[in-house]
């Protein structure tokens, strides 16, 4: 059984559009004028239990309100939706004790309290054993390199410490699902290499079901083999992180470092492919895919090459164009 099963979820707010100034104000306590807008519309896919799966789309796509309603928080308008065989915006507690919902830019640890008295107040709340829990935190807190900060209230932690913690307050009851949305937002690359190297050791090590979404394309290159984008509120590609590449990328760079190369013109380099960087003693091409190899032979033939790289075009060009289109 998929540990996450999502038939035609959809989900349309209401919004009120205001007419500007004194009038539109007067005119809005009598006649108000709304628009349906679909945050989510007709979204599917599966999740098997074990996989870590990123969900890409630009600001406002439907990523976080899809997530919310996975996690209960939303009533869907249409479609369906099983989580660990429960339906979500039922509340049951069974379920609710088997999955966690992490947001980037919203804090559930107390404020005013160290970071460990909130993580016994969650604690008592799942009812961890006194034992399983000071083993659990003691592990986390190595791993991500915060122990020394447990009692630090948490107004007085760094941004990345304060993510650390809310990401050890997420799992100390071991869900088996969990929803991150932006877990990285806002740290420093240290910090998100920490966190990546952990979410990677624990999908691995306890085989928790991890629905990710993040505009870093180095925690998605990093943590997921599959992606599920999503766009306008429609899932625009659902697969392998690879075959991003293959599918919307059908080109790739060439970088020759050569003797000359200021002398080389751009109407003479076009012939080679679209020039992306000219500098002195280096030039950049962007070639499609299946004049690679032609390119390559006609370059070392006619120009004094000294070095040359074939590579990718990055991830983030790849994630960029498909947001434009």
């Amino acid at each position: 059984m998929s540990a996450i099963e999502v038939n035609g979820l959809t989900k349309t707010f209401r919004t009120y559009k205001k007419q500007p100034g004194f009038k539109g104000a007067l005119r809005g306590l009598f006649k108000r004028e709304y628009e349906q807008v679909a945050a989510v519309s007709n979204v599917s896919f599966k999740v098997e239990p074990g996989e870590l799966v990123g969900f890409l789309g630009p600001n406002g796509a439907g990523k976080t309100t899809t997530l919310k309603m996975l996690a209960g928080l939303l009533h869907p308008s249409t479609g369906t939706a099983r989580v660990l065989g429960h339906v979500p915006w039922e509340r049951a507690d069974a379920y609710r004790r088997q999955f966690a919902l992490l947001l980037g830019n919203k804090n559930q640890l107390w404020w005013d309290l160290p970071a460990r008295e909130s993580l016994e107040l969650n604690a008592k709340i799942y009812g961890i054993p006194n034992d399983r829990f000071e083993r659990t935190v003691a592990e986390m807190t190595e791993m991500l390199n915060v122990r020394e900060k447990l009692n630090i209230s948490v107004r007085e932690l760094s941004l990345g410490e304060r993510m650390k913690f809310e990401l050890i307050a997420s799992l100390l009851h071991q869900p088996k699902i969990l929803f991150l949305d932006e877990p990285t937002i806002g740290l420093d690359v240290v910090s998100q290499k920490v966190v990546r190297e952990f979410l990677k050791h624990h999908n691995a090590t306890q085989k928790t079901t991890i629905l990710l979404t993040s505009h870093y394309m180095a925690d998605i290159q990093a943590l997921c083999e599959r992606v599920i984008i999503i766009d306008h509120g429609k899932i625009s590609f659902d697969g392998k992180l690879s075959k991003i590449v293959d599918r919307f990328a059908d080109f790739k760079l060439i970088t020759i470092q050569c003797d000359g190369a200021e002398a080389c013109t751009k109407e003479s380099l076009a012939k080679y492919g679209e020039l992306v960087e000219h500098t002195p003693g280096s030039i950049k091409l962007k070639v499609k895919r299946d004049r690679v190899i032609p390119v390559c032979k006609a370059l070392l033939d006619e120009l004094p090459v000294r070095d040359i790289d074939i590579e990718e075009v990055p991830i983030e060009d790849v994630i960029r164009q498909i947001f434009a289109r």
